[in-house]
């Protein structure tokens, strides 16, 4: 029997999280929401979060500070050390430290979720949650789109793109590409501007869209510096959870538990409560409450880039200017349509490391949109300070690397056409001399990717979503924690698998999908 008030306790302020608690608590429910960060209003956030740039805030020490978790470090692949991991502390979670990216996933990821057991999960059941999310201020009238919700949809005119947006667009485009101006309408596929969630050329994250106006609710708690350490069991019944706040140890209770922490720091607590892999419980000393694979199958968009040297006209003119505003999707030909993407660049990571963040550099970008490889988070001890290990694994299935062995030659092809090199000041070749003397060579290729590749901080699937049939999953298609009763999951670590997209729209769809399913 729950022991106090709440109706719902939901742990992380977060994508998911926000958008769960501020609808359930306007669905009468009384509900608390518990924030590791701080928990800040809207006017508090610092003004280098809201630049269209990413890159102001995350080279800014002071706004830096408390808006990304310390410490939190992951290896992309068995060839590289750990390196950051950036993953957003506070109201807002990752989506006040994102690239403010708003992509769907296409519509086939859910006709696979559907199809491997997730039912509930259709195309036509999750399409009305991503209307209802969002502003299209474009495309809004459209019967698959929405318009007057809490999330801005921008897209950036042609006339304001970098020069590298523009240069990959006119590539493409010569190379055969389609052309679709919404990427994020069913089936589309080719040369599209990036949706944005942003309004007057400032992030709109969900502390902005959704906790903003519920905090005037007398339904809603929002807590922050609440670090949670475990879920509270009476039997096999989930009934609070405790949390650290100001160093002493907090029970809080409830009749539903939603953990929405995301794909590193949801396991970890589920780890730490006593439900995952056995052996490695036992190995850390926790009791082993349910035997799971919880932390396992991460996976990511793992990325390779060529770097572009720049004229001084295609550089970005000043550190606000928006890092990216084009995509290509594209197929690779095998059984996944868009299981590719490019990715315009205006800076690139060299550019970045530039005090004034306007350096001549650009790039491209190829990621994979559907990956097999995977990876894992693991605890390192028992201590909710300490940040978990995550290995992910990038690039251990062949799969993945000829896909990207392709995806990458084929995008030094558009690299090398007329439309990109007018906006070089210098060799491509001898800028990516390590690359192109890998290029035509599979396995020195491979190893030179294994080496360099990137992720795109889109962590998911590490308490997947299945039938309690599946040796793999960690919670039913009601995002329920199998063998173990009101203890939910809401956020992207119940993803089967990395979406064909960016994660932040496809994690607000599942906070606004699941406060309508949970009882």
């Amino acid at each position: 029997m729950a022991r106090a008030g709440w109706d719902v306790i939901v742990v992380g302020a977060g994508s998911a999280g926000a958008a769960l608690a501020a609808r359930s608590a306007r669905r009468g429910k009384r509900v608390l929401l518990l924030e590791a960060g701080s928990d800040y209003r809207s006017a508090e956030m610092p003004e280098e979060w809201r630049s269209p740039n990413p890159a102001v805030a995350l080279l800014h020490p002071t706004a830096a500070a408390g808006m990304v978790w310390a410490g939190l470090d992951a290896a992309r692949t068995e060839k590289q050390s750990a390196a950051p991991y950036w993953r957003g502390r506070g109201a807002g979670g990752s989506s006040s430290i994102n690239g403010q990216i708003a992509i769907r996933p296409p519509l086939e990821d859910f006709e696979d979720w559907s199809g491997h057991g997730c039912a509930g999960w259709s195309p036509e059941e999750v399409l009305p949650y991503f209307a209802r999310l969002e502003d299209d201020e474009e495309f809004g009238d459209e019967p698959y789109h929405g318009r007057g919700g809490p999330t801005p949809i921008h897209r950036t005119p042609a006339e304001h793109w970098g020069g590298v947006d523009g240069a990959l667009a006119r590539s493409a485009l010569a190379a055969g590409h389609e052309w679709a101006a919404d990427v994020n309408a069913p089936r589309a596929t080719g040369v599209s501007p990036y949706p944005i969630n942003s309004r007057h050329g400032r992030r709109v994250s969900v502390n902005d869209a959704y906790l903003e106006a519920a905090r005037e609710l007398e339904t809603l708690t929002v807590r922050g510096d609440a670090l949670v350490d475990r879920v509270l069991f009476e039997g096999a019944r989930a009934v609070g959870v405790s949390a650290v706040v100001g160093g002493a140890e907090v029970a809080e209770y409830a009749e539903t538990v939603v953990l929405s922490a995301g794909a590193i720091h949801s396991p970890a607590i589920l780890l730490r409560s006593g439900l995952g892999p056995a052996r490695h419980l036992s190995e850390l000393g926790i009791e082993v409450r349910q035997d799971l694979p919880v932390g396992n199958g991460l996976q990511d968009h793992p990325m390779a880039l060529v770097s572009l040297p720049l004229t001084a006209e295609a550089g970005i003119s000043t550190p606000h200017d928006r890092h990216t505003n084009v995509c290509v999707r594209w197929s690779s030909g095998g059984p996944f349509a868009n299981d590719l993407m490019y990715v315009a660049l205006n800076q690139n990571v060299l550019a970045m490391s530039e005090a004034d963040g306007s350096a001549a550099r650009g790039g491209f970008g190829v990621w994979l949109n559907r990956a097999h490889s995977r990876g894992a988070v693991r605890l390192v001890s028992a201590d909710p300070g300490e940040q978990p290990r995550v290995r992910q694994r990038m690039l251990s299935d062949e799969r993945d690397r000829s896909r990207l062995r392709a995806g990458l030659r084929a995008l030094v092809g558009l690299a090398e056409r007329p439309e990109v090199t007018a906006i070089l000041a210098g060799s491509l070749e001898q800028e990516n001399a390590a690359l192109f003397g890998v290029l035509d060579r599979d396995g020195e290729l491979d190893e030179h990717l294994l080496s360099t590749v990137v992720d795109a901080q889109h962590g998911t699937s590490t308490c997947r979503m299945g039938s309690a049939a599946e040796a793999d999953a960690v919670v039913d298609p009601s995002c329920r924690v199998l063998g173990v009763d009101n203890l939910r999951v809401v956020d992207a670590s119940i993803f089967p698998s990395v979406p064909r997209a960016n994660t932040n729209l496809a994690t607000i769809m599942l906070g606004e999908l699941m406060a309508d399913r949970i009882d």
